[in-house]
């Protein structure tokens, strides 16, 4: 991007907008960070998703509620506490006139929108979903000088369960039973109640309630209620905006209120709530949610604030990045769901509905993406886990792996192999024993494991998933029929004419094998240490020339094909992670490879304005054909696929990064940074998508809302917090080994710095400067480690003097992927290093 558009970009989102919270208690306003992220334009194409743990909302950013997503065709927006839905909507009325947003505000943990009505009344709008509790809290502030505003709610509900699914056998149409409304003279109350009519099914008994703290004038049940909008079906062919799913047997309500305004402005409350186990656990979340709104405001405000707080950067030359970190972290803590008592059951890819074959009574997971993936993934966690132990968001990571653990030992009957897919209820939709396949998941478990343990240091945690981590990888090993040390099975890509053994899962397998050993040695299971880091050794050593496919392809084969391990190389994306895997000792890559491989990826054939294609082009014997520039002569058996994904540019910025490729790197962090904070890109302001726009996918508010990819994804992050914290400011924790490392890459003549950056049970402080012949690193550690301050030297730099806190220090040289490393070694504290260059 030319240089000019970065300061504006940076401008624009630096300076955000003023949120008033005051109106709706003092202390709302009293802990809420004071900028957030407006859009004006289309908020009717919009969606916006507003999330606590266990509960969230998606609706459009006019304030309706269009029907959304595809799982369940139509029906992933509106209010879920999982595992069921509760609602479509809510939609409001002032005086005769429905209510519809000119503005949406982003904030950080809420939203806000306003509402224009009849006769120039603007009526301020805030949502919030409260953590810990299964109600959405929605408040609306109404100016001083209103009078009396004659009031009207509607809402409409849809009590289902988040599987099945519309295509899967049985479908939802088979298991979605008819709602029943009623009132009970404060609130709308709606159930769902009974058996659905197939083999297996359990009875249940649902609940969703609407209210207020007011005391409703009138109130009216029937079909319909929704606001302004209409009864369209989403049938086919698909209208261009439709208001229920074809499996929709909902039902609504209405509440009329009387709002007395006088001379000063007033906020009345609402509250969705539900729950899964009956109307009374339901009444209970609707009375503590309604109890004190405004308290509760407060209290995720404060929460939010305390995100903020943590991972603080100071990029002055990269502002776009620096507030990308800021709203990544957001997003991550957007993205923590629970649930309770999942029956655990394989459906073998939705054409099966077998009894549970066990419980899991509480589960905490990083959902993947909104609306449609908002569930539990292992490869979508595994890599977010990068950014999250980044954010400082250890707990979350530590859940979502103890949640993967449990459910695959139900599932695959303790074999060791990591589950791939499951809804929130306990179905698996993919990744038990008998399916060939996400292998990579499994060899990705045991280093999610020692990632957050070396962040930590928490032995306990180790150990609680210690023997997982083990049977997971002995698991994999044996996942090799032509004894050649490739485990077969599908990585990340699944697509025809691939081998039996993909690049990515040999790429991860070596990398969790000595991950793996590290664990071992520390716990002192010297056996498992030793069998692990032969294993790993074995096949690090042949990786070149097995997987290099050379030529003017310039890249790595995507998969080995049996017999003979041939190579096959159809330009995925998954050619960068040999160069986006750290290993104990440095990426896996040679350093050769990794330039010629990287060099070749950042190409018009490999990566366009938003980042890193799925599939590159060039020639190919596919009738589809690869639109685009080839910059090989491989004939490739599958066409291009020019979709630019946020996990791609995530391997893509890491694997630069990796090999201290800064320049390079930021075009990737760029784009991923664009698509959450450039006005012209994102779609909900603050929220990285699951996909930018490509050349071939076109962009998510080119389609309908039944066709677009997730608005909100947590793997992008992976590209935005862990290039800036662990390579351009250097921190890598080993808590768990009781060393600290902290090694900046400092950009030439420039500064960098972090601050309450949490490793363990401290944090540290770390600012780096370089300015003519001088390098200056200074860490404030509050961790009990041996610190190990450091810089990066430019390349053929000699040293003249290195001193620390003003003495001189020994220091060693020490050559990376990414630049030799001078390092010197202190206690805990305050220090700063001056190295002097010739």
């Amino acid at each position: 991007m030319e240089r000019h558009v970065r300061r504006a970009l940076a401008a624009a989102v630096v300076v955000g907008t003023v949120i008033g919270l005051a109106a709706y208690g003092p202390a709302a306003s009293a802990s809420v960070p004071v900028t957030g992220l407006s859009e004006t334009d289309r908020l009717g194409d919009r969606r916006f998703v507003v999330t606590g743990d266990r509960l969230y909302e998606v609706g459009a950013e006019d304030a309706t509620y269009p029907a959304t997503g595809w799982h369940i065709r139509g029906e992933m927006g509106g209010f879920w506490t999982p595992p069921i839905k509760l609602l479509d909507g809510v939609w409001f009325g002032a005086n005769g006139t429905w209510l519809k947003a000119r503005r949406f505000t982003e904030g950080t943990g809420y939203t806000t929108m306003d509402l224009a009505g009849p006769g120039g009344l603007t009526v301020q709008r805030v949502d919030v979903v409260p953590d810990g509790g299964r109600a959405a809290l929605i408040g609306l502030r109404f100016p001083a000088g209103a009078g009396t505003v004659h009031l009207t709610v509607d809402a409409h509900s849809e009590l289902l369960p988040a599987y099945p699914w519309g295509w899967t056998s049985p479908g939802q149409a088979a298991v979605n039973l008819p709602d029943t409304g009623s009132f009970d003279g404060r609130s709308l109350i709606f159930r769902d109640q009974g058996t659905p009519p197939v083999a297996n099914a359990r009875s249940h008994d649902w609940a969703a309630l609407v209210g207020s703290d007011l005391t409703p004038a009138g109130h009216a049940l029937g079909a319909g209620m929704r606001g302004p909008q209409g009864d369209v079906i989403c049938g086919d062919p698909t209208p261009a905006v439709c208001d229920d799913g074809p499996y929709g047997r909902g039902t609504g309500g209405r509440l009329a209120y009387d709002v007395a305004v006088g001379g000063s402005a007033r906020t009345v409350w609402f509250a969705v709530a539900g729950s899964d186990q009956g109307l009374a656990p339901a009444q209970a979340e609707l009375a503590r949610a309604l109890h004190d709104p405004a308290d509760a405001l407060a209290a995720k405000t404060a929460a939010r604030v305390a995100v903020a707080r943590h991972s603080r950067v100071d990029l002055p030359g990269d502002r776009l990045l620096q507030q990308s970190v800021e709203w990544s972290k957001q997003n991550l803590a957007d993205s923590v769901q629970e649930s309770r008592d999942l029956h655990v059951f394989a459906s073998n890819q939705g054409t099966e509905y077998p009894l549970p074959a066990g419980v899991v009574d509480r589960a905490r997971w990083i959902g993947a993406g909104w609306p449609d993936y908002p569930w539990i993934f292992a490869t979508d966690g595994e890599y977010t886990a990068f950014a999250a132990v980044a954010a400082g968001q250890f707990a979350a990571v530590k859940d979502h792996l103890r949640t993967l653990r449990d459910l695959s030992e139900i599932a695959n009957d303790h074999s060791g192999k990591v589950v791939h897919e499951v809804t929130p209820d306990g179905q698996v939709y993919y990744g038990i024993n008998a399916d060939v396949g996400n292998t990579d998941e499994t060899v990705k478990f045991p280093s999610a494991v020692a990632l957050a343990w070396r962040w930590t240091g928490d032995n306990a945690f180790r150990d609680d998933l210690y023997d997982f981590a083990v049977r997971a990888m002995r698991y994999a090993i044996g996942l090799d029929a032509d004894a050649d040390g490739w485990p077969e099975g599908s990585g990340n890509v699944e697509r025809p004419g691939m081998g039996d053994e993909k690049l990515d899962v040999a790429v991860y397998t070596i990398r969790g094998l000595l991950d793996l050993a590290d664990m071992a040695r520390a716990k002192g299971d010297h056996a498992t240490a030793a069998w692990a880091e032969t294993q790993a050794a074995r096949r690090a050593r042949k990786f070149e020339p097995a997987w290099w496919y050379g030529g003017d392809a310039r890249s790595y084969a995507d998969s080995l094909a049996d017999p003979g391990n041939v190579k096959v190389y159809q330009r995925y994306w998954i050619g960068a992670t040999p160069m986006e895997a750290e290993l104990p000792a440095g990426p896996l890559a040679s350093a050769g490879h990794a330039t010629t491989g990287l060099n070749q990826r950042e190409r018009d054939c490999f990566s366009g304005e938003f980042g890193f294609f799925h599939t590159g082009t060039g020639p190919t014997s596919d009738p589809v054909g690869n639109p685009g520039p080839a910059c090989d002569s491989v004939v490739s058996a599958v066409p291009s696929e020019r979709d630019i994904i946020s996990l791609g540019n995530s391997i893509m910025a890491v694997a630069e990064g990796n090999y201290g490729r800064m320049a390079q790197q930021q075009r990737y962090t760029t784009a991923n940074a664009r698509s959450h904070l450039d006005p012209s890109v994102w779609e909900m302001p603050g929220a990285m998508p699951e996909i930018l726009p490509s050349p071939d996918f076109g962009s998510n508010m080119g389609k309908d809302f039944l066709s677009r990819s997730s608005v909100m994804q947590a793997w992008g992050a992976y590209g935005v917090l862990w290039p800036v914290i662990h390579q351009q400011l250097g921190v890598a924790p080993d808590l768990g080994n009781g060393r600290l490392s902290v090694v900046p890459l400092i950009p030439p003549g420039r500064r960098i710095a972090g601050s309450d950056i949490l490793v363990g049970a401290g944090h540290l402080d770390v600012r780096a400067t370089s300015r003519g012949n001088v390098l200056s690193v200074t860490v404030d550690a509050a961790v009990h480690a041996r610190l190990a301050p450091g810089a990066v030297l430019p390349d053929g730099a000699d040293v003249a003097s290195v001193t620390v806190d003003g003495h001189r220090a020994v220091a060693r040289r020490v050559p990376t992927a990414r630049g030799d490393e001078l390092i010197t070694t202190t206690g805990p504290g305050r220090h700063t290093l001056v190295v002097t260059l010739k």
